[in-house]
């Protein structure tokens, strides 16, 4: 897209739009992210230990630990939910641990781009490099699954003003970089060619809980909680959808998962939640789109049928 001063997208406030409704009444759509990265010890930290020499072991050795074990954690206690994970998924983990993909399958989770490295984001890309990025990243995923990409989240949620284009580019069907909205959206590049806003969050997302503001476990989970209950009681009047980022080796480390697993027991304690992927959601926002659409100008037929 050309650059501008606001998004692809029209300002909507969120009281002025039409009920939105999710399968069986539900109020909340809950969406879980799992963060699954790979990070090379060959190349310059991308987002952690700035400045650090190669290799640095310490901040690497951390992040390894969420692939070797952390994440097997979260599988178990979303098992134990019935939830199915979303992962954001640099493609080059499909060749490096290719038993984390076994068992996503095996749990049918889904798989959205994000992109192929950790340690390469999109704003930091050569000239041309974006798009063979993007590209690869998809290609890589559907041939390690048998099964088309539909979303993405950028590295570090850091696009260009190419990325859009390079995603739809792609059969791209929803992205999740753009945290401005409790539903999703329809964005609209120059040329016409859409792609659904999924929301995201830097709220409810371990990273900037843990690093960045220093939130205990027991906080993370109250502040999970405490969305909860704000969206599942304004989803009665229109379906909201909660999204919850994780990263295996911040949720997955010893003492932190407990609390995580009691946030999930408190959310799945109430009727009205849909346990939904990503992919899912944005099909269900499409199909009630173009349902509006369609009865919107229903009248207008129907008029001219009289004046015929």
């Amino acid at each position: 897209m050309k650059p501008r001063s606001y998004g692809p997208f029209p300002y909507s406030p969120i009281i002025d739009r039409p009920r939105l409704e999710w399968p069986n009444g539900a109020y909340v759509a809950l969406w879980i992210i799992p963060n699954i990265e790979y990070f090379s010890m060959l190349e310059k930290p991308g987002g952690y230990g700035a400045g650090a020499k190669l290799p640095d072991v310490v901040m690497w050795s951390e992040r390894d630990y969420g692939n070797r074990v952390g994440v097997f954690r979260i599988m178990d206690t979303l098992d134990k939910y019935g939830i199915r994970g979303t992962v954001a998924l640099n493609s080059n983990l499909c060749a490096e641990h290719p038993r984390i993909m076994e068992e996503g399958e095996k749990r049918k989770w889904e798989w959205m781009g994000h992109n192929e490295s950790n340690t390469r984001r999109l704003n930091e890309a050569g000239p041309g490099e974006e798009a063979q990025i993007v590209r690869n990243t998809f290609a890589t995923i559907k041939q390690h699954t048998g099964k088309p990409v539909k979303g993405w989240l950028s590295a570090g949620l850091q696009e260009t003003w190419d990325t859009l284009d390079h995603l739809v580019d792609n059969g791209c069907q929803y992205v999740a970089d753009w945290c401005n909205d409790d539903q999703p959206y329809q964005m609209t590049l120059d040329d016409g060619r859409t792609v659904v806003s999924m929301p995201y969050t830097q709220q409810l997302n371990d990273k900037s809980a843990f690093e960045r503001r220093l939130v205990s476990a027991d906080g993370f989970a109250k502040m999970i909680c405490d969305q909860f209950d704000v969206l599942y009681k304004e989803g009665a009047k229109s379906g909201r959808v909660m999204a919850i980022a994780l990263h295996p080796y911040l949720i997955g480390v010893p003492h932190r998962i407990g609390a995580f697993d009691a946030a999930l027991k408190y959310i799945c304690k109430h009727k009205k939640v849909w346990k939904a992927t990503g992919s899912e959601i944005a099909s269900h926002y499409l199909a009630q789109l173009e349902g509006g659409k369609a009865k919107t100008k229903a009248p207008a037929r129907s008029r001219a049928g009289v004046r015929g």
